[in-house]
């Protein structure tokens, strides 16, 4: 998102026009091949991604079947760094990222990915996602098991070796604690529909990801 977060509605809005249009470009889901693998698990399972503001992050998954809870935060940092004022300074090495609580017996941690690389985020952009430039935004996968890790890893080699991008994907597998952001950061998307960055750039995104995974979401507006 831009910086500050806390900016009016008319300094957001003049600054997205700059940025390439008032209008909400249209987003579309890229198609590409499900995982060949996946992990086997049962009862309530947590996936952490990051690609990018969290906020359109996180109102996508919150549309996904079988999704229970999607938290906004960062990832990759340590513990006292984990907060919006630091990690904005590009100094830490947090990413913003989403925790996915689900339920594999609905969706599967290969189906999240397949949505994280199709429609989530853009994995050939590389410290940046749109408007947003830095470390910060970097497109990346905090695997919570060593299965996750595996799956993980050949999904991006399966997707690597079909080229379904015009350029490498440049996902990376880290490790480390996620930590929740601030209130004022989670379910953004639905507190505040009318943002103009949620306007801009993650609207057309949900919608992307309803048209090109119907079957896949929820009927949450």
């Amino acid at each position: 998102m831009l910086k500050p977060v806390l900016i009016s509605a008319a300094i957001a809005g003049a600054a997205l026009f700059a940025l390439g249009g008032g209008a909400a470009q249209a987003e579309r889901a890229v198609p590409i091949p499900a995982a060949k693998v996946d992990v086997t698990a049962k009862g309530p399972q947590v996936a952490v991604f990051a690609g990018g503001c969290f906020w359109g992050m996180e109102a996508v998954f919150e549309h996904v079947k079988g999704v229970t809870s999607v938290t906004s935060g960062y990832a990759g940092g340590t513990k006292a760094t984990a907060n919006y004022e630091a990690v904005s300074s590009e100094t830490t090495k947090h990413a913003e990222a989403v925790r996915v609580v689900y339920d594999p017996a609905k969706v599967s941690y290969a189906t999240l990915l397949r949505i994280y690389f199709s429609v989530a985020h853009d994995p050939t952009e590389l410290n940046r996602q749109g408007p947003d430039t830095g470390y910060s935004y970097r497109s990346a996968i905090f695997p919570q098991s060593a299965a996750q890790r595996g799956v993980a890893a050949a999904y991006i080699a399966q997707l690597q070796k079909a080229h379904v991008f015009a350029q490498p994907i440049v996902t990376k597998i880290e490790t480390g604690a996620f930590f929740p952001a601030e209130s004022y950061h989670q379910d953004f998307y639905d507190r505040n529909p009318t943002h103009p960055y949620i306007m801009r750039f993650d609207k057309p995104k949900v919608a992307a990801f309803k048209a090109g995974f119907p079957q896949l979401a929820t009927a949450k507006g």
